[in-house]
């Protein structure tokens, strides 16, 4: 079975490897935080589920004393707080994201890494070019989650699981992100080909799931059982090489004429991290929304 670490113990963190364990992924996992007793004591609790959860092996460790794992899921840093956006947070949590990069760079054998810190995007992008490592091999949690909150409120209008609706929010996990309609469809039909579903609503749906965190941390001053869902799933597709579609944050590498920053797009997920970059056809109002979006990454970035 799987080696998986989890770095950052925090809400997020802790869920993320609570999720994990619940779905069976890994057979050792691993919390690593700077605050060793909050890891030591996730961990300690983790193991006491294990009688209703498949076997594991659970611990903390330093990330110092590390020195392998099949995949790494990066959830430290801190979380933003009300009236703050995602890209607020970055100047604390690139630091922070160069530093684990640096140690991960010492291990013999490099593994998946997947970031899910916000801002997910740039941190993914830090990570990925101080880690040196072929694209794909890094990724992000991206719009997944984003995806997955309109996929609901979507279920919730027309009455339907939401596992029958298919389609992608793209771009930043953030305030440029967009809904990429011409992709949104159930039972093969387009959502906005539905009998009663107005752009105006099909608008409200989107600005609703967009801003659905910033709701939440108003609340309850954290998001964190469908981001550690996400990891969950995300983790799942890759170490059991199940060739999942995702969104997940990846290098564009000019895609849709797009500035040459990492946000999502839909990948396929396997063993060797994103196997493939799935390019939808998208309409020339989604085109240029994904390019406004990679330009306020890249300005984020500079």
């Amino acid at each position: 079975m799987a080696h998986v670490v989890v770095i950052g113990s925090g809400l997020v963190g802790a869920t993320a490897a609570f999720a994990i364990l619940h779905r069976g992924v890994a057979g050792r996992l691993t919390l690593s935080d700077v605050d060793e007793a909050r890891a030591e004591g996730e961990a300690m609790d983790l193991a006491h589920a294990l009688p209703f959860l498949k076997n594991a092996r659970i611990e903390a460790r330093r990330l110092a004393d590390l020195r392998a794992a099949d995949l790494v899921v990066v959830c430290a840093g801190r979380n933003s707080v009300p009236g703050e956006t995602r890209l607020d947070l970055l100047r604390d949590n690139a630091l922070r994201m160069r530093s684990i990069a640096q140690a991960l760079r010492a291990w013999p054998a490099p593994p998946l890494v997947l970031v899910v810190s916000n801002p997910v995007d740039v941190l993914t992008q830090v990570a990925w070019e101080e880690l040196g490592r072929p694209a794909g091999t890094v990724l992000g949690s991206g719009t997944v989650l984003d995806t997955a909150r309109l996929k609901s409120l979507l279920g919730e209008r027309f009455g339907l699981d939401p596992h029958s609706i298919h389609g992608y929010i793209l771009g930043e996990h953030g305030d440029s992100e967009l809904a990429a309609w011409s992709t949104v469809a159930a039972g093969g039909l387009n959502v906005r080909k539905w009998p009663g579903f107005v752009a105006s609503e099909a608008e409200a749906l989107f600005q609703k799931a967009r801003g659905a965190a910033y709701e939440i941390i108003t609340r309850k001053r954290a998001t964190y059982y469908a981001i550690g869902a996400v990891c969950a799933v995300i983790a799942e597709a890759l170490l059991r090489d199940q060739r999942t579609i995702l969104p997940v944050s990846v290098p564009s590498e000019r895609r849709y004429g797009t500035e040459p920053v990492c946000l999502s797009l839909p990948c396929v997920l396997g063993r060797g991290g994103v196997e493939r970059v799935i390019e939808p056809e998208l309409e020339a109002a989604e085109i240029a929304a994904l390019r406004r979006s990679s330009s306020v990454l890249a300005r984020a970035i500079r």
